[in-house]
């Protein structure tokens, strides 16, 4: 899998990446990463769907909105990782405008 992603979703997998092993919902990764509703749903839905996030509704109390929670997934990790340190190094040497995003959102 090509990791080059965009901006967007470098900041979500940065989210992620904190502490892969806790589920995030999505507001509070809105407010982690700075992105919108319509940047972060979309980011995720194609996270997903390349298995690098999986998600499960929470048992809501009676009351309360139930919460979709997000993770990533082992493969996602590892992913994150690489794609990361890629970033970093691009932008290091000035390359930070070469290769393809892919899985990402709008801005």
């Amino acid at each position: 899998m090509d990791a080059t992603f965009t901006p967007q979703t470098e900041r979500v997998l940065q989210v992620f990446r904190e502490d892969p092993a806790v589920p995030r919902y999505g507001y509070e990764l809105m407010k982690a990463a700075k992105l919108a509703s319509g940047t972060l749903y979309p980011i995720l839905a194609r996270l997903k769907d390349a298995g690098l996030v999986e998600s499960e509704w929470e048992t809501s109390e009676e009351g309360q909105r139930p919460r979709r929670y997000y993770k990533l997934t082992p493969e996602g990790v590892r992913v994150a990782h690489m794609a990361l340190a890629q970033a970093s190094f691009d932008r290091a040497q000035g390359n930070a405008d070469k290769g393809r995003p892919i899985l990402g959102g709008a801005s």
